[in-house]
């Protein structure tokens, strides 16, 4: 078989513009510096330049609680969000195995659908976290006007303290994950807790 070398001079072209182009887009996500938040006593946290602090509206609107989270940022298009809390939920014992199992119970129940990616304890500049790393589903309900499914990515990690429990919560559309999981991970490791 011969094959024309004319032919395949558009083909190499293309697969370098395409590899370019990809090089660009993962640049294009990656953050030009961290950005490092004391959000309470002993709470610190580090987001990427790409999400800024959340307004009074934002917050509002996405957290309609009597209390409101320690911190929250979202980026430029409002889809991809990164908060903390203090859970009404308190372990006085430190049992991390049982508030794991109940964690994961909570989450299983405020979804439709979860497909877990990820899950465990892990050690954090020397402090226990539980993690659940999940894509999960809401359905839409016709009689609610909503039709199409939800369908997300998320990032969650529970600290258990004495006297609160920490929640820190990464969250964008299914579609951004690939986009967000690498920087939604590093987020976790750089919190900081005393």
């Amino acid at each position: 078989m011969q094959v024309n070398k004319t032919t395949l001079i558009p083909t190499r072209y293309a697969l370098k513009t395409t590899a370019w182009l990809a090089l660009f887009a993962l640049m294009a996500m990656a953050p030009s510096r961290w950005v490092k938040t004391r959000l309470a006593e002993g709470v610190t946290v580090s987001v990427p330049d790409l999400l800024a602090p959340m307004t009074p509206e934002d917050i509002a609107q996405r957290f309609p609680s009597v209390r409101a989270p320690l911190g929250a940022f979202t980026n430029a298009e409002r889809l991809a969000d990164f908060s903390v809390n203090i859970s009404a939920t308190n372990w006085p014992d430190g049992n991390v195995e049982m508030a794991q199992k109940f964690f994961k119970a909570s989450l299983q129940n405020l979804y439709d659908r979860v497909d877990m990616i990820s899950e465990g304890v892990q050690s954090i500049h020397k402090k226990k976290f539980i993690y659940f790393e999940f894509q999960s589903r809401i359905s839409g309900e016709r009689r609610q006007g909503l039709q199409d499914p939800v369908l997300k990515y998320t990032y969650i990690q529970y600290h258990i303290q004495e006297d609160r429990t920490l929640v820190f919560t990464f969250s964008c559309p299914q579609d951004l994950q690939e986009e967000w999981q690498p920087l939604a991970r590093e987020m976790m490791k750089k919190v900081r807790v005393n």
